[in-house]
């Protein structure tokens, strides 16, 4: 992929170390291009205006202004940029916080090179990435919580299924058969009984309910 077609990258943390860290790793991999850094979320709203990234990887736990409310600002601004938290926290307050600011991923530093590089691109492409550890923390559920999936159709389980596995709606469409634009109006009907704002959100809420397996 040469540097035109390269994923433009924005790196927000308020540790110098991690985004030079970060940005030493993403120089040595072609297809993905670090082009701004803040330090806060605030200054990331700034360099967004300047920048226009594609994807975002932001620090959640930070002095000023912290992820989760840029992360709202900034995709009510550009909702065409695309947010992966990555922190050292995992608290589930934290992960939903996220996840309903708009967040299509969440990861933890710890994550590998490969790793984080992989989920990069699936968040360039719209497909929702999830730490395990977030994904534990989401499942701790206390056991009288209503299953929110009772209004849901054998086909939107399905298609939810479908979801959790990181397909894409194309991918979907070829798996079932059917046309995109079915998909679509699925994935839509399931974000609307979820009241979930996104693909995210709707796969977190499927794990933490158990609702498909």
């Amino acid at each position: 992929m040469d540097e035109s077609n390269s994923i433009k990258i924005m790196l927000v943390d308020d540790h110098s170390m991690v985004r030079k860290g970060l940005c030493a790793f993403l120089k040595n991999t072609p297809d993905l291009e670090v082009i701004a850094e803040a330090r806060d979320g605030r200054e990331a709203i700034e360099k967004c205006e300047e920048s226009q990234p594609d994807v975002i990887l932001m620090d959640l736990i930070m002095p000023d202004l912290g992820g989760v409310a840029a992360t709202r600002i900034i995709l009510e601004r550009w909702p065409e940029i695309h947010v992966l938290a990555l922190t050292s926290f995992q608290e589930k307050n934290l992960v939903q916080e996220a996840l309903q600011a708009g967040a299509t991923g969440y990861l933890l530093k710890n994550v590998t090179g490969e790793e984080l590089a992989d989920a990069i691109r699936s968040t360039y492409a719209g497909k929702p990435t999830l730490a395990k550890e977030a994904i534990a923390s989401l499942i701790q559920t206390e056991p009288s919580e209503p299953s929110p999936s009772k209004d849901l159709t054998r086909r939107e389980l399905e298609v939810l299924s479908l979801l959790v596995k990181g397909m894409s709606n194309p991918e979907i469409a070829g798996k079932l058969s059917v046309s995109r634009a079915t998909v679509k109006s699925h994935v839509s009907s399931i974000l609307s009984k979820l009241d979930v704002s996104n693909r995210a959100e709707a796969i977190a809420l499927a794990i933490e309910h158990k609702i498909v397996s």
